[in-house]
């Protein structure tokens, strides 16, 4: 029987009262918690590919079972693709054999990640963060990436930045972090001619709409 995928439900009637307090203490403030070193060493690993073979860098966060990296990996075949998740167990569900030659796929603790990607000069030609990261309670603002200290650090990598979501809100507050950043995005709608993620698809089949946030940074 099909399963049809619950509407994110909030407490908040709009943006959140306290996210351009939020945005503006956090882009004034350097995060400073110590690097874990599982991201450090996993960083390293990623760092020795892209330096022994040098190419356009595609960046995919949050990246699941990695199947929106093995995706991009055959749409830009000439540059690299790095999908990180926090989950091994997600990414483990692919035998590392059907990966195509330009794709890197590491788990990592993004919060950890960013700041040294930035450390490092990454500057990649695109920045996809694909699955919802919602945390609707108004409570959880800090859980959400354009709340999280690490938000700075997400915009100084640059690049073209897309993000996908099937809450409105959530790619709402972003854009409104991201003009205070400085930086201007579109908010549209969009219907996939192919599903890039496994969430996609589930809300598609649902009947919710799509969301696609895009900025050049």
């Amino acid at each position: 029987m099909e399963t049809r995928s619950r509407i994110v439900k909030t407490n908040q009637q709009g943006p959140h009262e306290r996210l351009a307090e939020t945005v503006q203490k956090h882009l004034k403030h350097e995060f400073r918690r110590p690097i874990a070193d599982h991201t450090r060493c996993a960083f390293d690993k990623v760092q020795e590919k892209l330096i022994a073979n040098k190419r356009p860098l595609v960046f995919d966060s949050c990246c699941g079972v990695g199947d929106s990296s093995r995706l991009l990996a055959t749409e830009f075949p000439d540059h690299w693709v790095v999908g990180v998740d926090k989950s091994g167990h997600r990414l483990s569900r692919e035998r590392a054999e059907k990966d195509p030659a330009n794709l890197i796929l590491m788990r990592a603790d993004l919060n950890d990640f960013y700041r040294l990607a930035v450390e490092a000069g990454w500057k990649p030609e695109r920045h996809y963060i694909l699955y919802p990261n919602p945390w609707p309670k108004a409570v959880h603002l800090g859980r959400r990436w354009h709340g999280a200290p690490v938000f700075p650090a997400m915009v100084k990598l640059g690049g073209c930045l897309e993000l996908r979501s099937n809450w409105k809100l959530y790619l709402e507050e972003f854009q409104i972090a991201l003009r205070i950043a400085g930086h201007q995005s579109r908010l549209k709608a969009f219907q996939p001619d192919r599903f890039l993620t496994p969430f996609e698809k589930k809300y598609h089949e649902s009947g919710q709409p799509l969301w696609r946030l895009q900025a050049n940074l």
